[in-house]
């Protein structure tokens, strides 16, 4: 059997879970963490941004065809860059979380939204594309809305416990909504049929014959 026809080892589909597992477990951290304050929130998404960055720079040379490397090359790096940032200590605050997180929101977003639309011809994947840009873009622009120095005293009336509700922790909240619903996406797009599409891999090979 020639190399031509072999199946490949890695595709795009191990890609997506890939990040949806990453995704997951950002999402779990926070569901499941007492503590959503900035420091917690950047730690989370500085791991969760780093290790994006790694199977995004990977795939751009085990999975995707030499003419569209740059597409997960540009995503990894911003994704690389936020990831650093969120990772020094001094620097996690409320002010640093919310600005770092609406930045690499809002770019990265923009970035994987635009790329599906100009290649919606070509791209076999593109609607996958435009969606994950959207749902990102979407959490910038969810973060504006939040101040924070918002804060606002509660009290839970069946037990009479009270507490304080922070912009840090809806800020928080936000980002592990977003996780979550990024790792459902991503995993039900990994695990979709995809008769009637070409594979990038596949509108490569027929444009060099």
């Amino acid at each position: 059997m020639s190399d031509a026809a072999s199946p490949r080892t890695f595709e795009v589909r191990h890609v997506q879970i890939a990040r949806a597992l990453l995704a997951a477990i950002a999402a779990i951290m926070i569901t499941f963490s007492g503590d959503h304050s900035a420091a917690v929130g950047l730690s989370v998404f500085s791991g969760f941004a780093m290790a994006t960055a790694l199977v995004l720079l990977l795939s751009a040379w085990i999975v995707s065809p030499k003419g569209e490397r740059w597409f997960p090359v540009v995503l990894g790096a911003i994704a690389l860059v936020a990831g650093l940032v969120g990772s020094v200590a001094g620097w996690r605050t409320t002010e640093v979380y919310f600005g770092l997180v609406i930045v690499w929101a809002a770019v990265s977003g923009l970035w994987e939204l635009i790329v599906g639309i100009v290649g919606r011809r070509t791209r076999a994947l593109w609607r996958d594309e435009v969606l994950t840009g959207a749902i990102t873009v979407a959490l910038a622009v969810a973060l504006l809305f939040v101040s924070p120095s918002y804060a606002a005293e509660y009290t839970i009336k069946e037990t009479g416990d009270t507490g304080v509700l922070t912009g840090i922790t809806i800020g928080v909240g936000l980002f592990g909504g977003y996780a979550a619903i990024i790792a459902v996406f991503l995993g039900i797009a990994a695990f979709s049929p995809r008769s009637g599409h070409r594979t990038t891999a596949e509108v490569a090979a027929e444009d060099a014959r």
